[in-house]
């Protein structure tokens, strides 16, 4: 069973969701907590080697994983997520 931290911008970005996707992305941090068993994370690559993201319909959230810490750095819309 694994620890999810909430970095500080991803606390902040979390607040301004719309409620209904904070319901669907406090789920997301639920399923994280049994990593590594969690369908849908992939690994990115590149820059974001060593981070994984997990999609909720357009919304995305990125974190990396430290021992057994899943850390989550970003969360936001797909527009734009990766720039």
């Amino acid at each position: 069973m694994a620890m999810v931290l909430i970095s500080g911008e991803a606390r902040e970005q979390f607040e301004e969701l719309p409620k209904n996707i904070k319901v669907r992305v406090q789920a997301i941090f639920e399923r994280l907590e049994d990593w590594p068993d969690v369908s849908g994370a992939k690994p990115l690559r590149h820059g974001l080697a060593g981070r994984y993201r997990i999609r909720t319909g357009s919304y995305r959230v990125q974190f990396r994983v430290e021992g057994n810490d899943v850390i989550v750095e970003k969360i936001g819309d797909r527009d734009g997520f990766y720039d």
